[in-house]
């Protein structure tokens, strides 16, 4: 029978049967000692049972054991299918969920509240581990948390918070403050300060968290250009979305014909459809947008010379998926969680893209 035996995983049952006689806590030496196997390959196979849900790697450094009678299930509730960022998200939670032995219950939201709240009930009905809900409306987040969370099912929310739920997202007015920076930096150099409105494209819909990505905005406009007034500011609804954030925009550019425009863009979807009106009346000259996201129809516009797109801010999707399971896997085994827990982001420019996985 030696022909078919896997060498690496019998020494990775070994330490699953040492951890279970141990019925203690150890430390990866104590492994090493009682096993013989080398320490590389007892620390690795340690990672892989801690990334998978079988060992908990305790705040002292040493494993143990978890007991799991079931594999774990979770509900992950999609912003929606059709948006270009809530996509990168959703691949990026299958992919993780996937190699991290997690089943999912995927489920779309479609930029909807409405139906976010029957995709909660269809969690607790389901009755899944832990659900993480990516949904865009904060008036129905207390009515999600309060149906799941009164079923007994931990919470991660999205961006946006949601009540008594593990809070995962980008810094909204940090991300906002280098956008609004970088729109800055450009009216002073190419435009010599000169600038007759700075013009938000907001969210309101998903509430004063992610608004704070606008109010950041127009703060690192202001670090740059001081002397800007304050009636030069001006906020939009453009609630994330193409079409009225064209329509907006076009209809003030035909108010303001020879103006300098600064536009901070809630996302990539606003910002291109701000731009989209800008060319639609042929003000390349005098207005700049910077987004949020770095969607890929982003990415590929800032690459063409002398648009009016000249940045955006990377929300590091890709690491999204990876960074929820193991929150999500961490809550369930009911270790001790921070309550906000905050993406990385970088602000991309023609200058400095590089194509986002």
């Amino acid at each position: 029978m030696r022909l078919y035996n896997i060498p690496v995983l019998s020494k990775a049952l070994d330490i699953l049967e040492l951890l279970e006689a141990e019925k203690r806590p150890v430390s990866a030496e104590h492994v090493y000692q009682r096993t013989g196997f080398s320490k590389t390959t007892v620390y690795r196979i340690l990672k892989t049972f801690v990334h998978r849900g079988y060992v908990a790697h305790q705040e002292d450094g040493l494993y143990r054991l978890v007991f799991r009678p079931h594999k774990m299930r979770f509900g992950f509730g999609g912003q929606s299918e059709e948006l270009p960022f809530s996509q990168a998200v959703t691949a990026s939670v299958k992919e993780a969920a996937s190699s991290s032995g997690v089943d999912l219950l995927l489920l779309d939201n479609r930029y909807d509240g409405e139906v976010a709240v029957r995709n909660a009930e269809t969690f607790v009905e389901e009755q899944v581990d832990l659900v993480i809900e990516f949904q865009i409306d904060q008036r129905v987040a207390p009515i999600i948390a309060d149906k799941i969370v009164g079923a007994g099912i931990p919470l991660i929310a999205v961006d946006i918070p949601h009540p008594h739920a593990t809070f995962f997202g980008v810094d909204n007015y940090r991300v906002g403050f280098e956008a609004g920076e970088l729109l800055g930096r450009y009216a002073s150099t190419r435009w010599k300060g000169v600038v007759h409105w700075v013009v938000g494209l907001d969210i309101e819909e998903a509430g004063p968290l992610v608004q704070s990505r606008i109010t950041g905005a127009f703060q690192g406009v202001s670090a740059v250009l001081p002397e800007l007034p304050i009636e030069c500011f001006v906020r939009m609804d453009g609630n994330g979305m193409d079409e009225r954030s064209h329509r907006l925009i076009f209809e003030f550019l035909r108010r303001h014909p020879e103006d300098c425009i600064l536009i901070a863009a809630g996302d990539d979807t606003s910002a291109l459809g701000a731009l989209r009106a800008v060319k639609d009346l042929k003000r390349e000259r005098h207005v700049v947008i910077v987004g949020q996201d770095c969607i890929p129809e982003a990415l590929e516009e800032m690459k063409v010379p002398g648009t009016p797109l000249i940045g955006s801010v990377s929300h590091e999707a890709h690491t999204y998926g990876p960074r929820l399971i193991q929150l999500g896997i961490a809550l369930v085994q009911g270790r001790r969680i921070d309550p906000h827990n905050y993406v990385e982001h970088k602000v991309v420019t023609a200058d400095n893209f590089v194509r986002q996985r």
